[in-house]
């Protein structure tokens, strides 16, 4: 069985169905053939990250890219950092 994929704009419909029309989540979910669960995520997704919110597939926020630039300079500082250990121990070493 495939997944069902819904795009970004009737994600949105659907959580102004809600918000702005005042029409219930139980009933909202019946009509557009969707669970309330995936409904009330979808409308916590649109509330916390606003116009960022339901990305796409790979597409990615500009919190999630600054995460990982992050991710691979600390990767490459704790490199440097081993490197220079054994260096110092190296030299430490040849000269006793």
């Amino acid at each position: 069985m495939e997944r069902k994929q819904y795009s970004r704009e009737f994600k949105i419909e659907a959580v102004k169905l809600i918000e702005e029309r005042g029409v219930s989540v139980a009933q909202a979910a019946r009509d557009l053939g969707v669970h309330a669960t995936m409904l009330r995520k979808w409308a916590r997704a649109l509330g916390r990250a606003g116009k960022d919110a339901f990305p796409g597939h790979g597409q990615r926020t500009a919190e999630q890219e600054e995460i990982d630039r992050l991710r691979r300079e600390v990767t490459r500082l704790k490199a440097e950092r081993d490197i220079l250990k054994k260096a110092a121990a190296y030299f430490a070493k040849e000269s006793l």
